[in-house]
């Protein structure tokens, strides 16, 4: 196949920028992470304590598809959590997350 040929799978990618625009993504908040063995995942049940890698009072990371866009803190909106942003990173470094 030539360089220029069209391939199957590009006529299933939409050509509107603003459809694209509206695609859902999910984003994490990501407060740390603890490696831990299977055996004690296993015995962990209500009431356990999982100790992560960071600080209470560190700046938690935002996540795009498992790449760190920006930083923030928690905040709490009614009786739920929220993220507020700290730090962000620049269009095309959010984008190239989101490709990948």
């Amino acid at each position: 196949m030539s360089p220029d040929a069209p391939r199957a799978d590009n006529k299933a990618m939409p050509t509107d920028l603003q459809t694209v625009l509206k695609l859902s993504v999910p984003v994490i908040v990501q407060i740390g992470r603890r490696s831990i063995s299977l055996e004690s995942v296993l015995g962990l049940g209500p009431g356990a304590i999982v100790e992560l890698d960071r600080q209470s009072e560190e700046p938690l990371d935002l996540l795009v598809n498992n790449e760190q866009v920006g930083r923030g803190t928690a905040v709490k909106v009614g009786e739920n959590f929220g993220i507020r942003i700290t730090e962000i990173g620049p269009p095309s470094e959010r984008i190239e997350a989101m490709g990948q």
